[in-house]
């Protein structure tokens, strides 16, 4: 009797299974991918530019654009490759920064165009005065950005 209690409770060898269980994995992309979701939006914020209506064309480059914006209450922002529009930046700031780009872009053998985006509420002499400044630092592309006509 001793002997068939033992043989019944012997293991059994069961074959190891090489798969993978992903279904945990699965699991967390599509959290990470509802949270990137709802998060997105909110990264790219933007400065609250009411930009001034007229017929124009559109600008087409080679090369992206340094976008600077003047908000409503005179604050100057920068949009260009490592710079965000989400901290002001001062004048001879700006002029710093542009002049180092048109600098590499030169030695890139391309032109720097730089974009001015000026709220309607602001004096017109103060973006006059902006693109004036810009274009002392050397830069010869500065235009203007606006809403088209409705």
């Amino acid at each position: 009797m001793a002997i068939q209690r033992s043989r019944r409770f012997q293991r059994v060898k069961k074959p190891l299974k090489s798969e993978m269980n992903v279904v945990p994995y699965i699991d967390v992309m599509l959290v990470l991918l509802v949270i990137f979701m709802v998060t997105a939006p909110m990264i790219t914020a933007g400065i609250d530019v009411d930009l001034p209506q007229a017929n124009s064309t559109t600008f087409e480059s080679k090369n992206t654009p340094a976008i600077v914006s003047l908000n409503k209450s005179g604050e100057i922002f920068l949009s260009y490759k490592s710079h965000s529009e989400s901290e002001p930046i001062s004048l001879e700031q700006l002029k710093q920064v542009l002049t180092e780009a048109q600098t590499e872009a030169k030695g890139n053998q391309q032109q720097l165009s730089v974009l001015v985006k000026g709220d309607k509420e602001r004096p017109y002499g103060d973006v006059i005065a902006l693109m004036s400044s810009l274009q002392e630092t050397g830069l010869s592309q500065v235009g203007l950005l606006t809403e088209p006509n409705k």
